[in-house]
């Protein structure tokens, strides 16, 4: 592809001079050298999908690189030249067919992390030297051990282990001081049992209206469901059947059942059967018009932190009824002996108004360990509600009587978080 729309003739010609980022779609047979002409602006490389399976050795010459892009790309193994990319924070290489990752592949101010989607069976102790370290994401490989270094990783906050070959989960992650988001499903050591029996809905039986949204594992429509004589307004998420950045849609089917209803969880109602593609599909409960996202997803430069609107301000009772409802339903998930592993106010939906919210998306749920075990884990998302908190303080004036809750539900120490169930009993007994 040569034509003067084109981006690498753009490139060849020196049109982009000055660039912060480029991004390739056209087929690549080798790396365009003419990258390096940009070696002093560019920040962003995205040569996704362009069929590349091999980087020059120096790379280190984009010195203001911070993020590279190479999913769906056949590469063997993580470059080895990436080490040398003294800026490089973010690396992305899922769905190539990778099986290795070289110690030296690891640049020393890696923040984020993605390897889904491949066939990594082991990753180097180096791994766990890379101190800025914020975001992992290795869902869908063949790990089985992390590298123990990983134990002293300071700034670790996320971490997607879903779809592994792990028979027992590291007993040091939990330890770690900042991780609050965590997704384990479909290992072996996952102990979930059996979701509780759920409706049988017919394909035949809905009316499929118009596109709601899509996320990584499905698209969700509005539809009618004609149950029995009635005809119910409903939503339903078509499940894409692939491995996600979170895990397996089937797990996150599972969890969403076995969460069962609560009125601050978007859950199920039923199971879809019949469909003519042999599609996954759940019916959920329709929100009314007008709800939305708390907030939106992480960005590049806010790593494990989402983003709000910066207009947004809440009342103190508004603010109050969003945190009772999504630690309250947090907390009834914990009894069910489940972890949402993605508690964000990205995956909160809200009336935009009164405050009334539901916390959705099942996608990075995991089946909590029993005992103490399981206790260890969910004081990881004790801390993840502690963030979440502390964001809607931040939009709010009044209610600095909960920065102690706030406080303690983020402690360094896993060990001195509270319980959810103790997080929301403090709110309920809460003044705005």
């Amino acid at each position: 592809m040569t034509g003067r729309g084109s981006t690498l003739a753009a490139l060849r010609r020196g049109d982009l001079a000055g660039a912060r980022e480029l991004r390739i779609d056209e087929p690549l047979d080798a790396f365009p050298r003419d990258v390096f002409a940009l070696a002093d602006t560019l920040e962003l490389l995205d040569l996704g999908g362009t069929g590349l399976s091999a980087l020059p050795d120096d790379m280190g010459r984009l010195s203001r690189l911070r993020a590279l892009f190479c999913s769906g790309n056949p590469f063997a193994r993580l470059p080895p030249a990436l080490g040398g990319c003294a800026g490089l924070e973010q690396v992305g290489f899922r769905g190539c067919g990778m099986a290795e990752v070289p110690a030296e592949a690891l640049p020393p101010r890696l923040r984020w992390l993605t390897l889904t989607d491949n066939a990594i069976a082991a990753l180097p102790a180096a791994l766990g030297e890379r101190p800025a370290l914020q975001k992992l994401m290795l869902a869908g490989n063949r790990l089985a051990a992390l590298p123990p270094t990983l134990a002293g990783a300071p700034r670790l906050e996320l971490i997607r282990l879903a779809a592994n070959r792990f028979d027992a989960l590291p007993p040091w992650l939990p330890e770690l001081p900042c991780l609050a988001w965590a997704a384990w499903g479909g290992n072996p050591c996952e102990a979930g049992a059996a979701p509780p029996a759920a409706a049988a809905v017919p394909w035949a039986g809905l009316e499929i209206g118009a596109p709601l949204g899509e996320g990584a594992s499905g698209r969700i429509h509005a539809a009618v469901w004609r149950d029995g004589g009635e005809n119910r307004p409903v939503a339903v998420k078509l499940f894409k059947g692939a491995v996600t950045s979170d895990g397996l849609p089937e797990r996150e089917m599972a969890a969403c059942l076995a969460a069962g209803a609560h009125p601050h969880l978007a859950g199920a109602l039923g199971r879809v059967v019949g469909h003519p593609g042999g599609a996954d599909a759940l019916v959920m409960p329709l929100l009314p018009p007008g709800w939305r996202p708390l907030a939106g997803p992480p960005s590049l430069a806010s790593c494990s932190r989402d983003v709000y609107d910066p207009g947004l301000r809440f009342a103190p009772e508004v603010a109050l009824r969003i945190a009772r409802g999504i630690a309250s339903a947090a907390a009834h998930l914990h009894a069910r002996g489940l972890s949402h592993g993605d508690l964000y106010a990205h995956n909160v939906l809200w009336d935009g108004a009164a405050g009334e919210a539901v916390l959705s998306d099942f996608g990075a749920a995991s089946a909590l360990p029993p005992g103490d075990a399981g206790a260890g884990w969910a004081r990881i998302e004790v801390r993840a509600f502690g963030i979440l908190l502390g964001e809607v303080l931040d939009r709010c004036d009044g209610l600095a009587a909960l920065r102690d809750l706030e406080r303690a539900c983020t402690a360094p120490d896993p060990r001195a978080r509270p319980a959810l169930a103790d997080v929301s009993r403090a709110l309920a007994a809460a003044g705005a």
